[in-house]
């Protein structure tokens, strides 16, 4: 490509949110203490770089108790079942818990109305560690749907239920599935356990996406965040790419003097969002 140099945009709601860097300066401090071995059930994050990082440090992932004979487990920011923990205090692991704060407060939500006699629904994907623990919160028996179509295929009239959701979902979303169910149940109960950083990341996306000719993604393929975050610009109409690293960038995707905007998922970090701006700033 030759001409005119492109220019970059970057929304002001980039990089690590509050309960990712959390998780990561603790098991920084985990690492830092010499205590080994030391594990994290499931990737800390869904950013595959990092997880190679903490390896690089003694820091392992793995997907089941079953694989720690002893040592420490970080509970990855997603949160898990309540169970979990109780099985590895049983075996005399220790357990650091790294569980975002907006997490917890979806399980806490989701236990409650369990407790009070509703039935929970959960607005998430239904293979997703969170909603996975989220629903162990709610004892094992919530509903998980992801859209409010899924509603036409469960019998819930003349029912309690208590609606919490990801907290990666958009607020859009919510309203549409509460919308449904109000017309079809008995009582129905709201909590809005979208995290206030996703809300403000998604609105800052979409406003950069009026203003740009192309949008950039960066994130981890598997992160639900920086998906749901592409999946937005697209929808806004504008031409987007997810990717996780700057060797991911292709020429092709550009006319000379574009306006390029640039957002992150809640998992990336911000060595490499440098080193995609770097990337597109020698792109001619």
């Amino acid at each position: 490509m030759s001409g005119k140099q492109l220019k970059i945009k970057v929304a002001r709601q980039v990089g690590y949110c509050y309960g990712v860097k959390r998780a990561l300066d603790m098991a920084g401090s985990a690492a830092e203490s010499g205590r080994k071995p030391i594990y994290t059930l499931g990737p800390i994050i869904h950013n595959p770089q990092v997880v190679e990082s903490l390896r690089s440090k003694g820091i392992a992932a793995t997907d089941s108790l079953d694989t720690i004979g002893a040592g420490t487990v970080i509970i990855r920011s997603h949160g898990v079942p309540p169970s979990v923990i109780q099985e590895a205090q049983e075996r005399d692991i220790i357990v650091i818990d790294a569980t975002c704060p907006f997490v917890k407060k979806a399980q806490k939500r989701a236990a409650e109305m369990a407790a009070e006699g509703y039935f929970v629904v959960i607005l998430g994907e239904k293979d997703h560690p969170e909603v996975l623990g989220i629903m162990g919160h709610a004892g094992g028996h919530a509903l998980v749907i992801e859209q409010p179509e899924d509603l036409r295929l469960i019998p819930l009239r003349e029912r309690k239920i208590g609606l919490v959701t990801q907290t990666t979902q958009s607020a859009e979303k919510l309203q549409a599935v509460a919308g449904a169910l109000s017309t079809q149940v008995a009582e129905l109960k709201v909590f809005n356990t979208i995290c206030n950083a996703t809300a403000r990341r998604q609105t800052d996306a979409l406003e950069l996406t009026d203003n740009v000719d192309v949008m950039l993604v960066v994130g981890g393929k598997n992160s639900a965040n920086t998906s749901r975050l592409a999946q937005m610009c697209r929808e806004a109409g504008t031409p987007t790419h997810h990717i996780e690293t700057a060797g991911e960038i292709q020429n092709d995707w550009f006319a000379p003097g574009n306006v390029v905007g640039v957002t992150t998922g809640a998992s990336t970090s911000p060595d490499i969002l440098r080193d995609v701006i770097d990337a597109l700033e020698i792109v001619s």
